[in-house]
């Protein structure tokens, strides 16, 4: 498995979003975002490239099976909104993308199925530096 980064910012955030979940069963489906915390290398947010997606990031993603490209922006729940692009971080997809990097390629179980995805054309907000 491809090892990820986080900025510190967010992984504070993360932490505290997954302390305030409730508590998932011990058989579960495939890795949640505890899991992906725990496993991330969190740097200060001013060191992660701009290519790593992180909240806020904005991306598109290849379904490697089927050829499509769908373009999201990875927030929080509260932010999250389909039809406008928006794709949670808890959403399977978006705790699946969280840290990698442009070019990435991941395999993810989700609802529908394991999926096989890359990571396509990754851009930060003009905001995002500022962290």
């Amino acid at each position: 498995m491809k090892t990820i980064h986080l900025s510190t910012q967010d992984h504070a955030l993360l932490k505290t979003l997954v302390g305030a979940l409730p508590r998932k069963p011990a058989a579960t489906d495939g890795p949640c975002l505890a899991d992906e915390l725990a496993r991330a290398v969190v740097l200060d947010g001013r060191m992660l490239p701009d290519q790593i997606v992180r909240l806020g990031s904005r991306f598109e993603i290849e379904d490697l099976e089927s050829g499509e490209v769908e373009d999201y922006t990875l927030c929080l729940p509260a932010q999250a909104n389909a039809e406008q692009g928006f794709l949670s971080v808890l959403a399977p997809i978006g705790t699946a993308v969280l840290g990698y990097a442009d070019g990435d390629e991941i395999e993810w179980k989700t609802p529908g199925g394991l999926r096989r995805l890359r990571l396509r054309a990754v851009s930060q907000p003009a905001l995002a530096h500022s962290v």
